[in-house]
């Protein structure tokens, strides 16, 4: 049976994977009040627990990516998604901050794969005009899982107890790998993709993607490279925002915004709701931009991350504001900003990287990106009980527009397809 625009259900079943990731990682984050008061976790050993699972993500990711380009995206994501659901269920059985911090350590570990399987599945199953907006649609992923998070764990924790969270997402991973395994094939491979849909894809690709046996250079050789600098360094000054959104949001509405649990589930998953628009939108933007400013499709990747890295002067504006409520709409706005740049940073990275080195590139801006995060997080646990959350949500938003300078600077496109006329990128294949 054949199945007409097969591509964009493929990148449906990559974003519920993400979803999934996601929910994992942020659960811990919704059910730390109560999880910190039942372990007896203080605010900084909970930064450490934080920073046990960045670093092992950190570290893991190139790992990950250059796994996932040795033995395939299918194999590869599909038992790293099976080994992060037992991790994540695994933390159900903590006694304290130090097993607490090594589950989820394990977490970080095979969660790592994540983001480079994504960007690997939407390098081959999309033309580069349409990998702005698939990257956007499965990117969509992280924010909902986000979102998805704080009513789950809350309905644990009025249902039963904070370990049920971690158990019911683990089991969700688990089926979704099942998932995965039996339905994704590559473009090239796949019995339900029809022949013109297979060639829309294939023609729209560059050259490093779709020539058979496509060079591959070292990772050494790629960490030299000023094209690895180009997306690492903005990995580095904007993944703090993101993460800091991830694991402080709730603690910051509670102790201080002086909201109660019921308030938390109302109002936590806000910020990644916005986060979801700015993976879309960031996405559509790419085209737009190209269109209508009359630039490259590189150029207008550039463009779209220098205005989410604008908007987050949104968060950076919290402190100066009294009401809880509107303290939300500007955190909003940070989640906004933060997937709308990040959507157009993974796009930049497929456009400079092969098919046969995307996956390591990305695993390795992401190792670079999370080495900043686990940093910020750690002097975050420190600074926070000292200056408060103002200023340093201020420091984030001078992180990303100095990511956007660098970006601008730095990136630069190489291989490339002739540059294609816009058209509507949800548009079946011809």
């Amino acid at each position: 049976m054949k199945i007409k625009g097969l591509r964009w259900w493929m990148v449906g079943l990559v974003s519920a994977g993400l979803i999934v990731n996601y929910l994992a990682r942020n659960t811990l984050s919704v059910a730390a009040p109560t999880l910190m008061k039942d372990l007896n976790i203080t605010v900084e050993q909970y930064s450490h627990i934080v920073v046990a699972w960045q670093l092992c993500y950190a570290f893991m990711q190139p790992v990950a990516g250059y796994l996932l380009d040795a033995i395939g995206t299918k194999i590869g994501f599909g038992i790293f998604a099976l080994l992060w659901s037992l991790a994540c269920a695994a933390a159900a059985w903590s006694t304290g901050w130090q097993s607490l911090a090594f589950f989820r350590g394990v977490l970080g570990l095979t969660e790592a794969a994540g983001i480079p399987a994504g960007v690997k599945s939407t390098t081959e199953w999309f033309p580069a005009k349409e990998r702005s907006v698939a990257i956007g649609w499965f990117n969509i992923g992280s924010s909902v899982g986000a979102l998805l998070a704080p009513p789950l764990v809350v309905w644990a924790l009025m249902h039963g107890q904070w370990q049920w969270a971690f158990l019911i997402v683990g089991a969700l991973g688990i089926v979704w790998s099942a998932l995965w395994m039996l339905f994704y094939r590559h473009p090239k491979d796949h019995a339900a993709l029809t022949d013109k849909e297979r060639d829309y894809i294939l023609s729209g690709q560059e050259a490093k993607y779709s020539t058979a046996g496509a060079a591959k250079r070292k990772w050494t050789e790629m960490i030299r490279s000023r094209d690895f600098w180009a997306i690492g360094i903005p990995r580095i000054l904007s993944e703090p925002a993101w993460q800091t959104f991830n694991a402080w949001i709730p603690l910051y509405m509670m102790t201080e915004r002086h909201m109660n649990l019921k308030e938390v589930a109302m109002f936590a998953w806000m910020p990644f709701l916005a986060a979801d628009i700015g993976c879309v939108l960031g996405g559509y933007l790419s085209p737009l931009f190209h269109k209508y400013a009359k630039v490259s499709l590189f150029t207008s990747r550039k463009m779209v991350f220098v205005f989410g890295a604008l908007c987050m002067v949104g968060p950076a504006c919290v402190g100066f504001v009294a009401s809880p409520y509107v303290a939300i709409a500007l955190l909003c706005v940070g989640g906004f900003a933060h997937q709308t740049l990040s959507g157009a940073l993974y796009s930049i990275t497929s456009d400079m990287f092969g098919k046969n080195e995307v996956a390591t590139a990305t695993g390795m801006g992401g190792m670079a990106g999370y080495l900043g995060a686990a940093a910020f997080t750690a002097l975050f646990g420190v600074l926070v009980t000292q200056v408060g959350y103002s200023p340093l949500f201020v420091v984030l938003a001078v992180f990303d527009i100095a990511a956007a300078v660098v970006v601008c600077l730095l990136a630069r496109s190489g291989d490339r397809v002739p540059e294609p006329r816009w058209q509507p990128a949800v548009a079946v294949a011809k």
